[in-house]
């Protein structure tokens, strides 16, 4: 199984050892384009890994904090009262760089800047950049993908 997330077109697809397509999904990555290095709070580029998976069982929409859940579930009365937070919720899918140098150590470390592919609330607009690194997806999107990868999926995020 194989993952490639395309920044220009803003879509994940996942596709078997053939090299089938077997999903495809909008997804939402960084406002400030693609960039690796730490604080830039771009999407990091190349060659990754799913290192974790977390959240397994949860319920659709439980809140995230330091990729733990926090005992909320979003929902119209949290969004009003933390309108400018960035969501984190139901599953996170850990990245790790595979290129040292690139996406790997030091600076430009993609799983020490904590970039993941995660949920999202739905109102989220997908196909456009809007977040601040990481890869958003839709609830019932990003349940699917856990669903379907198992940890250590390789992950290529391109420009193209």
């Amino acid at each position: 199984m194989y993952i490639r997330i395309s920044i220009a077109s803003q879509t994940l697809t996942v596709s078997d050892a053939d090299g089938r397509l077997l999903r495809s999904y909008p997804v939402s990555t960084a406002r400030k384009g693609a960039g690796e290095v730490n604080g830039s709070h771009c999407t990091p580029r190349g060659r990754h890994l799913i290192r974790a998976k977390i959240g397994g069982g949860q319920p659709l929409n439980t809140v995230f904090v330091g990729r733990r859940p926090n005992g909320e579930v979003y929902g119209g009365e949290l969004a009003a009262q933390f309108p400018r937070r960035d969501w984190i919720l139901t599953r996170i899918l850990w990245l790790s760089g595979c290129e040292p140098g690139r996406n790997r150590l030091g600076q430009v470390d993609t799983m020490r800047r904590y970039v993941y592919i995660h949920g999202s609330p739905d109102s989220t607009p997908m196909g456009v950049p809007g977040s601040i690194g990481c890869v958003r997806m839709h609830n019932a999107d990003i349940v699917e993908l856990f669903d379907l990868v198992p940890p250590y999926t390789p992950v290529d995020i391109t420009e193209d």
